[in-house]
This record gives C-alpha cells, sequence and structure tokens, in this order.
C-alpha cells in the first residue's frame, strides 16, 4: 500500500473531520462573514492538526528573508502531498497557493486551498494556466503572498530536483515582486511514504531575488536562477545531513 501515512492522517481523524470539513467549507462559502485572517487561522488549524497526526516535525530557516511588506513570490521545490503545509505552518502572515487541481481535490487540502483562496490549474489546459498566472500575478502587485511549486507535480523525486517550468515565472515578472525561493528537504517523509515513526522535515526561506535582479531576465533564464539556489542550498544541507 503507497503513502500509508498519508491515508492514516485522513482514517484517524475521523472527529476532526466531522467538524473541520463543514466549518471549513461554510467559511468558504461565505468569505463575507469571515476575514482573511480568520480563514487562514481556520486553514493553519487543519494544518496542524494534519502536521500532529503525521507525527512530523518541521524545521524552519530564514524567517528573516520573507518581505516584512508587499506581495511577494514563493518558488519551491516540490516532494510530496505535505509541501504547502510544512511552508504554510511556518508563514508569518497569510499567503495563498497554487496548487495542480487533482492534488488540491483530495480531502482536506480541498479545504486548506479554499480558504486561503488558492488557485488550481490543469496541466493539460494552457489557457486555464495563463489565466490564474494573470490572476497571481495581479494579487501579488495588490499584496498578497503566493506559493509556487515550479517543478509542477512530483513523482517520487524525495531530495533530488526535477526539471523547472518557466511559464509560471510570468507571474513574477508581471507583479515585479520579490522571488523567495525555497528549498525543502524530507518534506516527502511526511506524507508520501509508509513509514509511520516520527520524522522530520525542513524549509529553508532563502534570500529574495529584487526584480531590479532579474527584471531584464527571461522566463527560462529566471526559471534556472531560482533552481540554481534551490539546488545549492540542497547540496548544502545534504553535506550537513551526510548524504553527499
Amino acid at each position: 500500500m503507497k503513502n500509508l501515512r498519508y491515508k492514516f492522517v485522513v482514517a484517524s481523524s475521523p472527529a476532526f473531520v466531522t467538524w473541520a470539513i463543514p466549518k471549513a467549507n461554510y467559511m468558504i462559502a461565505h468569505k463575507e462573514r469571515y476575514s482573511e485572517q480568520k480563514r487562514w487561522e481556520m486553514a493553519l488549524t487543519i494544518i496542524k492538526h494534519m502536521k500532529m497526526r503525521a507525527r512530523c516535525n518541521t524545521l524552519c530557516y530564514g524567517k528573516e528573508n520573507l518581505p516584512e511588506d508587499g506581495g511577494y513570490l514563493l518558488y519551491s521545490n516540490h516532494q510530496g502531498k505535505y509541501d504547502a503545509l510544512g511552508i504554510f505552518v511556518n508563514m508569518p502572515r497569510p499567503c495563498s497557493v497554487l496548487w495542480e487541481e487533482k492534488s488540491a481535490n483530495r480531502i482536506l487540502a480541498r479545504q486548506v486551498c479554499g480558504l486561503v483562496e488558492g488557485k488550481t490549474i490543469s496541466f493539460t489546459d494552457h489557457r486555464n494556466q495563463i489565466q490564474a498566472l494573470n490572476a497571481i500575478a495581479k494579487e501579488v502587485a495588490d499584496g498578497r503572498a503566493y506559493l509556487i511549486f515550479p517543478e509542477g507535480g512530483y513523482s517520487d523525486n524525495k531530495n533530488n530536483l526535477q526539471e523547472f517550468k518557466s511559464g509560471c515565472f510570468m507571474s513574477a515578472l508581471k507583479s515585479k515582486r520579490p522571488i523567495v525561493p525555497v528549498c525543502i528537504y524530507d518534506s516527502w517523509r511526511a506524507m508520501d511514504s509508509n513509514y509511520l515513526g516520527k520524522v522530520t522535515t525542513e524549509v529553508h526561506f532563502l534570500e529574495p531575488i529584487y526584480f531590479e535582479e532579474y527584471g531584464s531576465l527571461k522566463k527560462a533564464q529566471i526559471s534556472e536562477l531560482v533552481k540554481a539556489r534551490i539546488e545549492e542550498k540542497m547540496k548544502k544541507i545534504k553535506e550537513v545531513h551526510g548524504e553527499v
């Protein structure tokens, strides 16, 4: 049986699921009654419960690299179902996310995505992708923080980076807001393995890349720049853990 950890998280939480899903769905359907902060707090309640049931401890480094004011884009490597959750739980203020529609449709993930007003895309619908990225650029320019996974999906790649899709950097170029590369380590262990013991994952917020540095570059060049910085950090983390 694959992904036993994720199945365990959901199956072992019947009382929480019975309470959280209707409450979250109501808040999503009646956004005018709940502030962004209240919906964010509800999303964090779900995330923290899932984190606890997954027996996961997440170490976070580099919070000082997150801009205090204005919108910005987080671009992270991708390993599994816990990735966005592990990043969100360490964010100092509300953050939204771009998720592939199948991943965002899982139980509880669907509620988190709705609470943070995330956007979903289809990997086969190019028009849908462009619309979502344009909308994200506007929201980021207006002050929202947004998380994007340039690899798109994951495929048992663990701590190894896959090819970055350069198209998603259109949102950065259009918003002209800072890019914060994010390196996650061992995130796949939290909900994409069959091991049920305690696990520790890591989230590293790297130094921002400002528009003055990337504005003259093409999307493919920005993609290479961000990937190189995440790869460099991943190499250092692996060295610390004796993996190189």
